[in-house]
């Protein structure tokens, strides 16, 4: 389960954070996810309660928005929305797309105290 790996680096970088600007914990942690990031989200909750446990964020509320996939499309010239990887263009039905967005996963948003 990788995101337990992801939970643990989301983890540092909070305590990065509280040392560079000051804070002491945290309330709410906000990330944004795309569906072709290959991360589950309930097994990232689950990760995120495990090891934030006697941290900083222990008691942190983790919202996640998920963001939408989308690609351009080189023999119709179009950006797309996709809903997975290797789906064809919605206008062209051409394979030749180059995905734009939703692959991210970061950190939108924090509330600290």
């Amino acid at each position: 389960m990788h995101e337990m790996a992801i939970c643990e680096s989301i983890l540092g970088i909070l305590k990065e954070q509280a040392r560079s600007q000051n804070f002491d914990s945290i309330k709410r942690v906000r990330l944004e996810i795309g569906p072709l990031s290959g991360v589950e989200i309930e097994a990232l909750r689950f990760g995120f309660d495990v090891v934030t446990r006697g941290s900083l964020a222990e008691d942190a509320a983790l919202e996640i928005v998920e963001t939408q996939a989308s690609a351009w499309c080189m023999p119709c010239g179009e950006t797309v929305s996709i809903r997975q990887r290797y789906d064809p263009c919605p206008k062209c039905g051409s394979h030749q797309l180059q995905v734009t967005a939703g692959e991210e996963l970061r950190i939108k948003e924090l509330e600290v105290n």
